[in-house]
């Protein structure tokens, strides 16, 4: 059963085990037999809670949507419950043997959507690369090529969904690190509206909102449906996301057109874009034309560093080397020590030493000037666009290894991601929903994902036109070189 289960998605496993067809416990165990066959080829999942999931599958499980359906967590940040492992890809918190000290509440919606966690997944130090090489636990490996990167931050829950050992799994995004992992292993990876979903009750909204939570999936059905499960703010959130029109599930079914949409493929700094991943962002704007939407072709204005006298890479400098330092300052507090340069990689060093460095005027500065940023491009979809499609990447998965950070500077690493993330960050400064669609195929069989962002607020405008193009363009039956199921890699 374990390989026939491989290749469906959430919602069908979730429907085999409402019809009777099979038990939670016997997903789980597939899940699990699933893991520890393929998982070594990928290290994608570095914590495992096989014998609690086989409890938890037998007991009485929440009547949710996915009641049953094994899933994974990642290991940064919210999701997790108390007494799991949580160590952000540190070897610090790894030696500690750290644990989660509370339960989070998206724990608690995962588990009433009727969830069962096998384990966790890997993830880079702190989150802070688009690639998931972590000195902590090693590198997680693209199941399409295992010579390539799978994304980061979220690259181990992209590669156990992608390799088939779970049909979904939780994920984070603070700069493109669901939208990166899932264009690199060719997976559905929705960002959505900024506090759309609790971060509670550790987190508020990390480094002023540029992060959220939610999960990558292989459908656009799991992801709306996951989506109406676990969206909605607790108590003591700072703010709140504006409440969608309908369930997003109903977005699944509408075929309407008469979308507006822009198009942007020169990104806002001074990089090259590989064509490659341009020729699908031109094939979908024909797709979205046979569908019924308008496509203009036209983009949102960028920020001018003539007109702000500053490298727009200046601003989100500064607020990300302010999270790495308050998280290094807050994890002292929690160990009882203050940390130095040797409990934590270079990169998170330089990162945060420069955090403790500038002053308070600076990260408001730049707080401010993404807040106008996000203006002037809320101003363009006010004024008659609805959709925007972008490449996720500026370039294909490069091999691992390529973000080195042993260099005589460690922050050459963190700027060598930039055509990793120069088409995904600049919505996490909007905090507009954003999603990333496989929707091709390099020549050598690597996904390209595409991108297409929505105003604050409206992911139902993102996964109405999502199911329409899964329907168009579909990319279910495709295979990676390493895979959990029977069939063999099928590139399409």
């Amino acid at each position: 059963m374990s390989d026939d289960l491989a290749g469906l998605d959430a919602t069908a496993q979730a429907e085999l085990v409402r019809e009777g067809e099979a038990s939670p416990l016997e997903l789980v165990d597939a899940a699990i037999e699933r893991c520890e066959r393929v998982n070594p080829e990928v290290n994608a999942v570095i914590h495992t809670f096989f014998d609690r999931a086989r409890e938890q599958a037998e007991g009485e499980l929440p009547d949710g949507p996915f009641r049953g359906v094994p899933f994974l967590i990642k290991d940064l940040g919210s999701g997790a419950m108390a007494g799991d492992p949580l160590h952000m890809g540190m070897r610090v918190l790894k030696e500690a043997g750290f644990r989660m000290p509370m339960d989070s509440f998206l724990g608690h919606r995962f588990r009433d959507a009727g969830l069962v966690t096998i384990g966790k997944t890997n993830t880079p130090e702190l989150g802070i690369q688009p690639t998931t090489e972590p000195e902590a636990y090693g590198a997680t490996r693209n199941p399409w090529d295992p010579g390539r990167t799978a994304g980061g931050s979220s690259g181990g829950a992209a590669a156990a969904v992608a390799t088939g050992i779970v049909p979904f799994a939780h994920a984070s995004d603070g700069g493109g690190s669901i939208r990166i992992p899932s264009a690199c292993c060719g997976l559905v990876g929705l960002k959505t509206t900024r506090q759309r979903i609790t971060q509670g009750p550790l987190i508020g909204d990390f480094a002023s909102g540029l992060a959220i939570d939610f999960a990558v999936t292989r459908s656009v059905r799991d992801a709306a449906t996951l989506l109406d499960a676990i969206k909605g703010a607790a108590p003591g959130d700072p703010y709140v996301a504006p409440q969608p029109p309908r369930p997003y599930v109903e977005e699944l079914v509408d075929d309407s057109g008469g979308l507006r949409v822009g198009m942007l493929t020169e990104p806002v700094l001074d990089l090259e874009v590989d064509p490659a991943v341009v020729a699908p962002v031109r094939e979908t704007m024909d797709a979205l034309e046979s569908l019924g939407h308008t496509v203009t072709g036209e983009a949102p204005p960028m920020p001018d560093p003539a007109a702000i006298g500053l490298d727009p890479r200046w601003a989100f400098q500064v607020r990300y080397d302010a999270a790495q330092a308050a998280t290094l300052t807050q994890l002292g507090f929690v160990l009882g020590r203050e940390l130095g340069a040797d409990d934590v990689e270079p990169l998170t060093w330089a990162m945060a030493s420069a955090g403790w460095e500038r002053s308070s005027a600076d990260y408001l500065a730049a707080v401010g000037l993404h807040q106008g940023t996000s203006r002037m491009i809320a101003a363009w979809f006010d004024a008659g666009h609805d959709l925007l499609v972008t490449p996720a990447l500026a370039e294909l998965p490069p091999p691992l290894g390529t973000f080195d950070q042993s260099g005589p500077d460690p922050l050459d690493a963190f700027r060598r991601g930039e055509p990793m993330g120069v088409f995904t960050a600049i919505f996490n400064i909007t905090g507009q929903p954003a999603i990333s669609l496989p929707l091709a195929v390099s020549d050598d069989g690597i996904p390209i994902g595409v991108q297409i962002v929505a105003p604050f607020g409206r992911e139902d405008l993102l996964l109405r036109v999502a199911a329409q193009l899964e329907r168009a363009k579909p990319w279910a039956e495709r295979r990676p070189a390493v895979w959990a199921g029977e069939t063999a890699r099928e590139a399409a």
